[in-house]
């Protein structure tokens, strides 16, 4: 059986086919393991993070021209110059305030909220990172010491999440690379949709759900007030609740911003967005077959954010806003940030209006990235929640 989308995507060099192919045996084990089948969730973490074999996992350059996408830090510093400046009132009045970063990519973000927060004179002590990607955390390494030398004492990589936290939180593109679990809606109930290896190929297979994903299924149709249409199919993360969670235990006093693709429940499961939101990244080519080419393309869905929004409110957070990202850069004042503009060259001049235009542009990452701000404890409500607020939507 060939996917239809193969031939569509370049074609991987020796290596990366290589590397793949040894990340595809890994996955055949794991089925083999589970008696012939296994979870799409479970897929999507080995495909992802299996270790030395996983997306994420292995040393193949992820972000980037060279890479299988860009994200809005790679795009401009204008982005992290204005979360940074959103972050310095918090930090002001957490006293001992840190910062934590969730999944850091390049580094990039960390580079240029540390630089703004020093000119803010609001440098915190510590810039805490978990990555964990033993490839991007040394980039991220690199790229840092590199860069800011005199903040080595700052900067400080953790393996896992801290006991308590005070401060800002800050996940950029983090939420959607969790797995998530596929299933189907029927008249006779609701099927998990499970991944079997046919003659050398991964296809899909489905069976009647678990309780727990019947149930989600089951809670997302109460809260849309509708049963989902037969032969429905979609994806729901069991993972995104528990991660804010666990993330909310840890927060003492301070702000949590989460900016990723994503829309509100009714969005997620319109009845025309079947076959869901799960997309995947090759070499910058953009596609819908997540059983093609494990371990060297990234997989990723789209959030619910109804879902962040009920996990926060269960866990004591306030929702301090949610917001597009066009939002929520325009209402920061990011055309503070343009001041010397003019006194450009003309190529500079022309290459940061395109950056805007990427960030900002609801064809581009401006409508579908969004933006939502959690706080415990009182802290300063950022700016850029301060017009067009949704949060009504969730």
């Amino acid at each position: 059986m060939q996917h239809e989308y193969a031939f569509s995507l370049p074609h991987p060099d020796a290596v990366s086919a290589a590397h793949s192919g040894r990340c595809a045996d890994y996955i055949r084990a794991r089925i083999r393991d589970a008696g012939g089948s296994i979870s799409f969730a479970e897929f999507m973490h080995y495909a992802l993070y299996a270790p030395g074999l996983g997306y994420y996992s292995a040393g193949t350059r992820k972000f980037g021209d060279d890479g299988d996408f860009v994200t809005a830090p790679e795009i401009s510093p204008l982005f992290g110059r204005v979360i940074a400046r959103q972050c310095a009132d918090v930090l002001r009045g957490v006293p001992g305030g840190a910062v934590l970063e969730f999944g850091a990519g390049s580094g990039k973000l960390a580079l240029d909220v540390l630089r703004t927060l020093d000119e803010l004179d609001v440098l915190p002590a510590e810039y805490r990172i978990i990555e964990v990607s033993a490839d991007l955390r040394e980039r991220q390494q690199s790229l840092l010491r590199g860069e800011l030398p005199g903040f080595a004492d700052r900067i400080h990589w953790l393996d896992r999440v801290p006991g308590t936290h005070r401060g800002v939180v800050i996940a950029n593109e983090v939420l959607d690379a969790l797995p998530v679990e596929r299933f189907m809606r029927r008249s006779g109930g609701v099927y998990q949709l499970r991944v079997s290896d046919e003659a050398g190929e991964f296809v899909f297979v489905d069976e009647p759900a678990p309780d727990v994903l019947a149930r989600a299924v089951e809670s997302i149709e109460r809260d849309i007030g509708e049963r989902l249409p037969d032969n429905y199919v979609s994806e729901v993360s069991l993972a995104a609740p528990r991660w804010l969670r666990d993330v909310a235990q840890m927060l003492e006093h301070g702000m949590i911003l989460l900016f990723d693709y994503g829309v509100s429940r009714r969005e997620y499961y319109a009845p025309e967005r079947n076959e869901g939101w799960l997309r995947c990244h090759f070499r910058h080519r953009a596609h819908s077959d997540p059983l093609i080419l494990p371990g060297v393309q990234d997989l990723t869905a789209w959030v619910d954010f109804s879902v962040i929004a009920e996990a926060a409110a269960n866990s004591g957070l306030e929702i301090l806003g949610y917001v597009s990202q066009s939002q929520f850069l325009l209402a920061a004042d990011i055309e503070a940030e343009l001041r010397d503009f003019a006194e450009m060259p003309l190529e500079s001049q022309l290459q940061t209006a395109a950056q805007i235009k990427i960030l900002t542009l609801p064809g581009e990452m401006g409508e579908n990235v969004k933006c939502i701000g959690l706080a415990r404890g009182e802290v300063p409500r950022p700016a850029a929640f301060g017009s067009a607020d949704r949060t009504h939507t969730l």
